[in-house]
């Protein structure tokens, strides 16, 4: 009898990647969620005696799927796989109930490996080869259609003009979104470790934008603070960009008191502070792309923005530059603390061509 297996990811490809990445012959009837609510009701529906489960998604996180499985008594062996990789997350989701914890892109040996240890997989009885799994898929197949033009990010926009937006087409988006996941958790990870703090996961936000309407959208994610930004171009074969590190005024101190500085209120102080992070996330970030995309990129000087300024006054700098980019936006927040740090990616239009045939080659 087949194990009914449950895969829970708010991205399209990544549930078919772990789906792709099963052991061979794994006798298993596999379901998919989309968030956590869905996985609950599956669970319940007895579709998950086995689950995999992402930590980021809306709705109801993987943080909470773990603590209503305990709550409720739900019968069901989970398997974190996330782009979360810090080793609180881990920590976390162990003393939750979790068997173990794989990082993302999921690596079908250690999938393996770990199903084998916890005896849920057993390489020695093999599935004939004329037997396949049987698969209940909710959404449509991955297909590659462009990005529609949004004039801002859908959660900062408000509800009057979100309702004009054209709405995006296909999972390209979906695409993007997950390799930016999977670039903000490894960032992530050197900044907790830097810091020695939990660093809070967004869900990315990832859309194509007309420049003119980026600070539009950065302005309300801001809330009209002052902030300070630094900008570094980068270039691959085909793809160029700038990165964007913006922090909000009001998080020097706590930066400061994190990173062990003697934090004085002046502009050399807060430009080095600025330096610093932009050299953790920034690097980290596009590493984090350029070894997902097989594509190395070659990092410019980082370039002061501007300090002490309003959103706009900081894009303004460099709007010039664009018309049209491919926006991947990251806010990252620190646990217990009022830090406010955006990372911004912004890849030219030029650059949509080759991104758009690397992800079909890594999804062939």
């Amino acid at each position: 009898m087949p194990t009914p297996l449950l895969i829970c990811d708010d991205s399209n490809m990544a549930r078919k990647q772990v789906a792709r990445s099963l052991p061979d012959g794994w006798d298993v009837e596999i379901s998919f969620a989309t968030n956590g609510l869905e996985a609950i009701e599956l669970i319940k529906a007895g579709k998950g005696d086995v689950l995999f489960l992402d930590l980021n998604m809306p709705e109801m996180d993987g943080y909470q799927v773990l603590e209503a499985i305990v709550q409720q008594d739900l019968p069901t062996m989970v398997i974190v796989i996330s782009g979360d990789i810090q080793p609180e997350a881990h920590q976390r989701v162990t003393s939750l109930g979790a068997l173990d914890f794989i990082q993302k892109p999921v690596n079908k040996e250690k999938l393996t490996d770990i199903l084998a240890a916890f005896g849920v997989f057993n390489a020695d009885v093999q599935q004939s080869e004329a037997d396949k799994p049987s698969v209940i898929e909710p959404s449509e197949p991955l297909t590659l259609t462009p990005l529609n033009v949004a004039t801002s990010f859908p959660e900062t926009a408000d509800v009057e003009s979100s309702s004009q937006l054209p709405p995006l087409e296909g999972d390209i988006r979906d695409c993007y979104q997950e390799i930016a996941n999977v670039a903000m958790g490894q960032a992530g990870d050197l900044l907790a470790r830097l810091l020695d703090v939990f660093v809070v996961l967004p869900i990315p936000n990832v859309n194509l934008i007309e420049v003119s309407e980026l600070s539009m959208a950065l302005s309300a994610i801001e809330a009209h603070e002052s902030t300070s930004g630094i900008c570094q171009g980068f270039i691959g074969a085909g793809i160029s960009g700038e990165a964007l590190l913006i922090l909000n005024d009001s998080s020097f101190k706590d930066v400061a008191d994190l990173m062990n500085y003697q934090y004085e209120v002046d502009d050399t102080t807060e430009l080095e502070l600025l330096m610093d992070l932009a050299n953790v996330l920034i690097g980290a970030c596009l590493k984090g792309v350029s070894e997902q995309l097989d594509m190395p990129f070659s990092q410019g000087h980082p370039v002061v923005l501007g300090q002490h300024r309003k959103i706009s006054e900081l894009i303004a700098t460099n709007s010039t530059k664009w018309r049209r980019t491919l926006a991947i936006e990251i806010s990252y927040g620190i646990e217990n603390y009022p830090i406010k740090c955006d990372l911004l990616l912004l890849f030219t239009e030029d650059s949509m061509n080759t991104l758009n045939n690397k992800i079909a080659y890594l999804l062939d």
